[in-house]
């Protein structure tokens, strides 16, 4: 009788996992709404946000289920973003990322404070004069989904 009630009780949990993942796949993709906050100084913290950003485009299913996604910077991470001897491997990525619709808020407070000019910033670089975590309060307020990565 217990072998009987353990075999009932295992095929009742892999329905449910079955059940489960195909009620997932069923699913609308939602257009998904995404603030990135970046503000560390090392340069493979800002590798590691911006493969995240990669990856979570990819994960729900790529760009056409985003209806926005922004990334911004303030604090010594923005040195990252300069374009003079800015890394490669940011570069590409960041141009990947724009691609697909990221917007690179720069927080003004840290571009007065390390007097980093819009000019000096890579391409598409926008300029966030109330701040960057002020910006990111807002976009929250609008219901977008806060990461730290």
């Amino acid at each position: 009788m217990r072998a009987l009630l353990a075999l009932l009780v295992t095929v009742a949990g892999v329905l449910g996992v079955v059940a489960a993942e195909a009620s997932h796949l069923a699913e609308q993709p939602k257009k998904h709404k995404i603030v990135y906050h970046l503000d560390e100084a090392s340069i493979e913290r800002t590798k590691f946000a911006l493969g995240n950003l990669e990856n979570h485009v990819k994960g729900v299913g790529g760009v056409a289920n985003v209806e926005a996604i922004e990334l911004v910077v303030h604090g010594p991470a923005l040195r990252h973003f300069v374009t003079a001897g800015m890394d490669p491997g940011v570069k590409e990525a960041l141009e990947r990322l724009q691609a697909q619709g990221l917007v690179l808020g720069a927080c003004g407070n840290t571009m007065r404070g390390l007097s980093i000019t819009l000019e000096q910033l890579a391409r598409g670089a926008t300029p966030l004069p109330q701040g960057g975590v002020v910006r990111i309060m807002e976009l929250q307020e609008r219901g977008y989904v806060y990461i730290r990565p």
